[in-house]
């Protein structure tokens, strides 16, 4: 095996086409109880691009490789890294702003964080999980602690984070509200979703009073979307916000309703993707990828992931956009490499 790799380090914050470099890199080893992983496939996360950025430049030294989803193969175990062998297929979410990110060829992680990847899924499918469906199962489940006939409102339903809100809380036996464009009321509906409102049309917020309010709201847009928030809650409602926004919030009508607030930053782990896992098995849960690209592609990436446009005009998609680090991840799923409108 070679004692060098290729990966696209982060070379300085700003705009995504001059802020990484190709670089061949020396080749991680695994310590004690950590696993080298051949990573097949990747992502790229909002984080990515604030990281990108530089809004975490106090935590970023440069240059540095970035990113955090991982499905790939174990290539060598450390020293009592018992729990897998070389030849098992994994997935995970590396801890962030810990060491190497993953937009590379491997990937050294300590092995309690991994899992292995449920067998419906590619590589491709299961690194455009890992982060979003982690996030979203510490948001509902953990944090939330969403119960079978409550109802949940779930802001950008069609989004990476969204998609995966909506089949989690479907799955749990809530009642699903969620925003979306028009466009993709028949989307979000197929993943679930009782009920699809069009934030771009009018105030999502009447529309919502007249359901009876909800029992829990996950904001994945921050600014005026969580400070109204409170608008929307029944009694002894929760709000679940992935968004760092430094704004004040409505705290005078989150006092009213009696409500409780959490601000989550992700953080990895087994048994979340185990309880993931399970319900990709029983066809409960799916990822969305609306885009494939390769590794020496991450700035089209970010440019597509920002809003903007690649190649005959492609757009940012639904769903999550993957990277396939090698080419036989991309070749498993040849289905996913088109732009969904």
């Amino acid at each position: 095996m070679s004692t060098s790799m290729r990966a696209v380090e982060l070379v300085r914050f700003g705009g995504a086409d001059t802020a990484f470099a190709t670089r061949e890199l020396p080749r991680p080893t695994p310590g004690p109880c950590q696993v080298l992983v051949r990573v097949l496939a990747t992502s790229v996360n909002p984080l990515d691009l604030q990281t990108r950025r530089g809004d975490y430049r106090d935590q970023v030294a440069l240059p540095t490789v970035i990113g955090n989803d991982v499905s790939g193969v174990v290539v060598e175990a450390g020293p009592g890294a018992d729990d897998f062998q070389p030849g098992d297929e994994v997935w995970y979410l590396a801890p962030v702003f810990a060491g190497q990110g993953t937009y590379a060829e491997y990937h050294v992680v300590d092995q309690a964080l991994v899992a292995r990847k449920p067998a419906r899924l590619s590589h491709v499918e299961a690194a455009g999980l890992a982060l979003v469906g982690v996030t979203v199962w510490e948001a509902l489940v953990e944090r939330a602690g969403v119960r079978a006939g409550e109802r949940v409102l779930v802001h950008g339903g069609a989004g990476g984070v969204g998609s995966a809100a909506v089949q989690v809380a479907s799955a749990l036996g809530a009642e699903v509200v969620t925003t979306a464009r028009a466009r993709d009321h028949e989307f979000v509906t197929g993943l679930g979703a009782d009920i699809a409102i069009d934030f771009s049309a009018g105030d999502y917020v009447p529309q919502v009073r007249e359901l009876g309010g909800v029992d829990v709201v996950l904001d994945t847009v921050g600014g005026d979307t969580l400070t109204r928030s409170p608008e929307v809650l029944a009694d002894r409602g929760r709000v679940v916000s992935i968004v760092d926004i430094p704004e004040p919030q409505n705290l005078l009508a989150a006092w009213g309703v009696n409500a409780t607030y959490h601000f989550l930053f992700v953080t990895p782990g087994r048994a979340r993707l185990s309880a993931l896992g399970r319900l990709v098995d029983q066809g409960r849960l799916r990822p969305v990828i609306g885009a494939v690209l390769p590794l020496s592609d991450i700035a089209q990436a970010h440019t597509l992931l920002e809003g903007g446009t690649i190649g005959e005009g492609r757009r940012r998609p639904r769903g999550k956009i993957a990277i396939a680090v090698h080419p036989e991840a991309e070749a498993e799923a040849p289905h996913r490499t088109t732009y969904a409108p």
